[in-house]
């Protein structure tokens, strides 16, 4: 434990994700040893992100403006939705290059354990999105975990009756990966997306 204002820095570090104590004490006292102009640019650049940066009103994807730049693109697919549950995915699924649709971001997935419901995410803008009858395909690219698989049933069958073509992105063994590490799950759904080879 250390003294007053080095704790509560290390404390308030230690509450970010991914930041243990050992961690949150390593950038501490990094910040401390670093130079005031340099402490500052990351002060700075913390509340300027709280202050100009919104969620998108179309998708919930993180934005500078009203709309995000994916929403605004007039060259994005707008028959197709993936929807993901973190603006983070958008920009994992971006990086691949093979999506020219739209996102709409949950804020989530859904989780009892954590208290998470489908009222605790966008879903009901979702459905908004769906109403005109323009989209014509519903990607569910959640996480391959029990809260995403849970999400991605719950949101499969509530739009159903609309008729929509309804994916889940595959999963299934990793690129390098050994078969003898693969754990059942991973090896039983890479048996089911499972493709004919064109030879």
């Amino acid at each position: 434990m250390y003294e007053g204002v080095v704790q509560n820095l290390i404390d308030e570090l230690g509450m970010l994700p991914g930041v243990g104590p050992k961690s949150a004490q390593r950038i501490a006292f990094h910040l401390l040893a670093a130079e005031p102009t340099d402490v500052k640019r990351l002060a700075h650049a913390l509340l300027e992100v709280k202050e100009k940066v919104r969620f998108c009103r179309v998708c919930g994807n993180v934005a500078a403006e009203e709309e995000c730049r994916i929403c605004r693109d007039v060259r994005r697919d707008p028959h197709v939705i993936c929807v993901v549950e973190e603006s983070k995915d958008v920009v994992a699924i971006e990086k691949t290059r093979e999506f020219r649709g739209r996102y709409h971001v949950l804020g989530g997935a859904i989780s009892p354990i954590d208290g998470v419901g489908p009222d605790d995410l966008r879903i009901r803008e979702l459905m908004t999105r769906l109403a005109d009858g323009q989209v014509t395909e519903l990607i569910l690219a959640t996480d391959p975990n029990l809260e995403g698989e849970a999400t991605a049933t719950y949101l499969a069958r509530l739009v159903k009756p609309m008729g929509l073509k309804v994916t889940r992105l595959a999963s299934g063994l990793p690129v390098g990966g050994d078969l003898e590490y693969a754990d059942e799950v991973t090896l039983g759904r890479a048996f089911e997306g499972r493709r004919l080879l064109d030879v």
